[in-house]
């Protein structure tokens, strides 16, 4: 199997590291073929989960394809399990180029309309002056610090804020913040 991109000019891409190059181009992603059942394993996973996370990652290349699996997003929106978006820290270059974290969750969505997020955790922490010169010269900024994202909810789903970034030169989510964010979430 593997992904493939309908632009908004009536054209077609495919594969992760073309469509990763895309931008605002993209109109939808989806899977050929179409018809790929994901493994039963994984289908007991989804709906045995105490929690359910989606992100951080590529939201075309990554977060996306899985629930285009034919039953997993389904599988995904019976599951008991507390469901938890962990929105990215940065725009990625030519994938998500100018979408606030308001706009990245509206997109999965899109793909998993049948699915009930329960929670969004959201970084607060500001990255420093270096790294926003850095990444900006990449073509990337900062979403989802608290302040940019009106209101206490989106798509229904409680936003969680927490200082996520780790104490590093790249800008990454720091494992151990992270994971007490989630599971201060159930």
């Amino acid at each position: 199997m593997r992904i493939a991109a309908e632009l908004t000019d009536g054209s077609t891409a495919n594969g992760e590291t073309t469509i990763g190059k895309l931008g605002g181009r993209i109109k939808r992603v989806y899977l050929e073929p179409d018809d790929c059942k994901p493994p039963e394993a994984a289908v007991r996973a989804v709906e045995n989960a105490d929690i359910i996370t989606v992100g951080p990652g590529s939201l075309y290349t990554s977060l996306i394809p899985p629930l285009l699996v034919r039953g997993l997003a389904e599988a995904v929106a019976a599951s008991r399990a507390v469901k938890i978006i962990v929105s990215n820290l940065m725009t990625q270059p030519g994938e998500t180029d100018g979408l606030s974290a308001r706009r990245h969750i509206e997109v999965l969505r899109q793909y998993a309309p049948a699915t009930r997020f329960d929670r969004i955790i959201v970084n607060t922490q500001a990255i420093t002056a270096e790294q926003a010169t850095e990444y900006g010269s990449q073509g990337s900024e900062q979403i989802g610090v608290k302040g940019s994202i009106a209101g206490d909810d989106i798509e229904g789903a409680k936003l969680v804020f927490a200082e996520l970034l780790a104490d590093d030169s790249k800008v990454r989510h720091d494992p151990d913040k992270l994971a007490a964010a989630v599971l201060g979430c159930v």
